[in-house]
């Protein structure tokens, strides 16, 4: 099957410098994409020289450089307290972002469009695991509802688009991701970062206790970052194209699609886990005052499975990937922290 993105491609990551946008640029390189002796090149902008949430510098740089493939992996993330008391910032942020870079995807021809969501924008109490078509059948997990919501307008629009202008514009919705650039930030960071920095740092301290949030029953299906990566190269090589061409492969059933692992875990499973990996020793107590957020999250991903993908990287392998990179950026003071 031929490929729909080439070398020649002018590629650009939005968020190439967060821990999904970075692998994605690496996983590019590495597959021969971007090359500038082909035509081809990868945007990876920084912040200051593309600010994402001012409609006109977006719009002036697309103008500008004239992507052919965009892929969308910047967003304003952060864990249960982050979500819980920004709830404003969340669904504003993200609102903005998605919208002036879908739109202007649109309006300067880009040839084909990737959107990555997250996982949070299904129901809280769904059936498990979750298929792509419980989207909007039941009320959201109230401590992440704003910015899931930011992420269901992001979907919708990519499908408007897809069924009005037949915009060739997908969505991935990938599980708990993890890696290499995560953001370690104790209070704003997701649980497997946060758990890797807790008892890196009581075992370093000497510290006879760590204290974690919720109960710890949860059960939560992780991917390794680099996997997601994949994913997303998988599917831009895909024939996705015109909704009515009869090469695509999702034909008209959904405009997104899941993206997971075979590896679901309890959070408390998954601390002791870290926790041995880490040479932590002493005692863990969970605080039952904090929320413990949806009972069980696992994705159903037969239709990508179904294409051919499935990732590849044992979470335990994966585990000891991110504490080395963890001690690495800690040693080398770039640690992220947000």
């Amino acid at each position: 099957m031929e490929k729909k993105i080439s070398p020649n491609d002018k590629i650009f990551i939005a968020g190439s410098k967060g821990m999904v946008g970075s692998s994605i640029n690496r996983a590019l390189i590495k597959k021969g994409y971007g090359k500038n002796n082909k035509g081809g090149v990868i945007f990876t902008p920084g912040r200051n020289e593309l600010d994402l949430l001012d409609s006109n510098n977006v719009d002036k740089w697309f103008k500008e450089n004239k992507p052919s493939i965009v892929i969308i992996a910047a967003a304003k993330v952060g864990g249960i307290l982050a979500n819980k008391t920004k709830p404003y910032d969340f669904i504003i942020e993200n609102l903005k972002i998605q919208s002036n870079l879908i739109e202007n995807s649109f309006k300067n021809g880009v040839k084909k469009l990737l959107f990555l969501g997250s996982s949070c924008i299904y129901p809280k109490f769904s059936k498990q695991p979750i298929k792509e078509e419980y989207l909007l059948t039941d009320s959201l997990e109230q401590t992440n509802e704003f910015y899931a919501i930011s992420k269901i307008a992001g979907i919708k629009l990519c499908e408007s688009l897809r069924k009005q202008h037949k915009f060739d514009a997908i969505s991935l919705m990938p599980t708990n991701l993890y890696g290499p650039r995560d953001n370690y930030h104790l209070a704003n960071s997701h649980v497997l970062p946060a758990l890797i920095r807790k008892f890196s740092e009581a075992k370093e301290l000497n510290k006879n206790e760590v204290i974690c949030w919720g109960t710890g029953k949860p059960l939560r299906e992780f991917l390794y970052v680099d996997d997601l990566a994949e994913a997303c190269i998988f599917v831009l090589e895909k024939c996705f194209g015109d909704i009515k061409d009869k090469e695509n492969l999702i034909k008209d059933e959904v405009s997104w699609l899941n993206v997971g692992s075979k590896y679901e875990i309890s959070i408390k499973d998954l601390a002791k886990k870290i926790a041995l990996k880490c040479g932590y020793k002493g005692k863990v107590i969970w605080d039952h005052s904090k929320p413990d957020g949806t009972p069980r999250k696992k994705l159903d991903i037969s239709k990508l499975s179904n294409l051919g993908w499935e990732a590849k990287t044992n979470l335990d392998v994966g585990i000891s990937k991110t504490i080395d990179s963890y001690n690495n950026e800690k040693k080398s003071d770039t640690l992220r922290q947000v």
